[in-house]
């Protein structure tokens, strides 16, 4: 940018975005803050004005004229499980293409780690939250409360939400998981599973449904942190050591973990799905190349992702209708493991 459209203390100021684009500064203005506002043409040259000027918009100042940050936080327990991303993903493309920043963190599973992020987020004055799952500390609740910002709750339904949510029923997963036991004639079955809450919830809702049908549980293979597939392949070892009854059906929290079992069942020499049938939880990209093809839960976690976006800019612009709880359902994907 030349000296002439530049201000006297070097710096590149919106007036001078605004001269170089032809327009009003407030024009400037809004295409930063509210780029859906701005005609596309106009709003096109404006921000070839500021990619050829190098404009920096001071977004605390904007921040404190309009009482708006235009940031958005979104926590999920981790970003190495693709269901988790891939949600992300969808839910970051949404907010950037309607003009907010988005902060992300990451809790681990961990409502006390959710806790204290949530309380350094909160100070930075976000327009917005989007969070995963609906298990908050007592702590945590009253804060978001308190706020007086959208809140949408993710991957999982609440009877008492604190606004907004999308997800599913997880009791009805276990039960939907009983029936598939059932009509497959599987006399004995087994469950792994880490300690997330989610995952607890299908596990027991599967429990009491097969105990209504009348079929046996080895006690369920348990560990705690992420899902792994030598924890897959653990369980599977503890859990042949219970029972010698065959086919046994594993069901699993998640595809990572039902690899690892897979996996463990193909380096024991045994017969899938004729001596151990196996069925994961979220459809991963993976579970269709596993040998065999993993039979599986499958989530539509971008589909997820947009609709909590969807949700949250519609509290942002003003909607004050009745908190609205989405429920996706899941989808059962038959394969070669079970």
């Amino acid at each position: 940018m030349t000296g002439k459209t530049r201000s006297r203390s070097g710096s590149v100021t919106i007036r001078d975005v605004a001269s170089l684009a032809g327009v009003a500064p407030i024009t400037v203005s809004r295409v930063v803050n509210a780029p859906a506002s701005v005609k596309a043409a106009t709003r096109e040259r404006v921000l070839a004005a500021i990619a050829a000027s190098g404009y920096m918009p001071n977004l605390v100042a904007g921040a404190l004229a309009s009482n708006r940050s235009r940031l958005v936080a979104v926590l999920v327990p981790m970003l190495t499980n693709p269901l988790f991303a891939d949600s992300y993903q969808a839910v970051a493309e949404r907010l950037v293409q309607a003009g907010y920043q988005v902060l992300l963190g990451v809790t681990g599973h961990d409502p006390e780690q959710e806790e204290a992020l949530l309380a350094t987020i909160l100070s930075r004055r976000p327009d917005g939250l989007i969070l995963t799952g609906v298990d908050h500390t007592p702590a945590s609740r009253a804060r978001l409360q308190a706020a007086g910002v959208p809140v949408v709750e993710t991957w999982d339904l609440s009877a008492e939400p604190i606004d907004q949510g999308v997800g599913f029923d997880h009791e009805a997963v276990g039960a939907l998981l009983a029936e598939r036991a059932n009509a497959g004639g599987y006399a004995q079955v087994a469950q792994v599973a880490v300690d997330d809450p989610r995952g607890t919830r299908r596990r027991l809702a599967l429990s009491r449904a097969l105990a209504t049908l009348g079929i046996a549980e080895t006690a369920p293979a348990l560990f705690t942190g992420l899902p792994s597939l030598e924890q897959g392949r653990q369980a599977l070892c503890q859990l042949l050591a219970q029972t010698k009854v065959r086919p046994l059906l594993v069901v699993c929290t998640s595809d990572t973990l039902a690899h690892g079992v897979l996996t463990e069942a193909l380096a024991q020499g045994l017969a899938v799905p004729g001596d151990v049938a196996v069925i994961g939880f979220g459809d991963m990209a993976f579970a269709a190349h596993t040998l065999p093809a993993l039979t599986t839960i499958r989530v539509d976690a971008t589909a997820l992702g947009h609709t909590a976006a969807e949700l949250l800019l519609a509290r942002l612009a003003g909607s004050d209708g009745e908190p609205q709880q989405r429920d996706l359902g899941v989808e059962w994907i038959e394969r070669g493991s079970a």
